[in-house]
């Protein structure tokens, strides 16, 4: 934590956030102003790749068929790619909290090619504002994909 206090501020500022979300079944109107009101919103769960801590991340999320897309911004407010990021990317699988859903997912980290091409543009198809958050950043954007895990069904006990 910097002696300015941002992560304090930011993890208060994210559990406004998470409360609105949950209590509302993943609608947020509220919380910052306003801020995520009429947006795809989900709560994104990761561990510290070096800390083991838990932390839930509040993102904007775009789809990509079956899989949801994430974009490593900071609202083209931070210096580097966000934690949550680096995070995703040690992990195998994730959960993430849509609407009142908590569903399994597998992430892929994708920072240039015709993938990453793709997928950006589809993000800044749904949120334009990416656009002027590059403007404010000195770093290219990872984009996360987070494809469903399928779970197979359950075995049945034998009788």
């Amino acid at each position: 934590m910097g002696m300015d206090g941002t992560e304090d501020t930011q993890v208060s500022l994210n559990d406004e956030v998470i409360t609105e979300f949950r209590a509302n079944g993943g609608v947020v109107r509220e919380a910052l102003g306003g801020h995520f009101k009429d947006i795809h919103l989900l709560l994104l769960h990761h561990i510290g790749r070096r800390t083991g801590k838990q932390y839930v991340t509040p993102l904007l999320y775009a789809t990509d068929g079956d899989a949801l897309l994430l974009v490593g911004s900071n609202g083209g407010l931070g210096p580097q790619v966000p934690t949550w990021v680096q995070n995703v990317e040690a992990a195998q699988e994730v959960r993430v909290e849509l609407g009142d859903r908590t569903l399994a997912f597998r992430p892929t980290v994708f920072r240039e090619g015709a993938t990453w091409d793709r997928l950006y543009q589809t993000l800044v198809d749904y949120w334009p504002d990416l656009l002027s958050y590059e403007t404010r950043s000195s770093y290219t954007f990872p984009v996360v994909r987070l494809d469903p895990v399928a779970r197979p069904p359950a075995i049945p006990e034998p009788t």
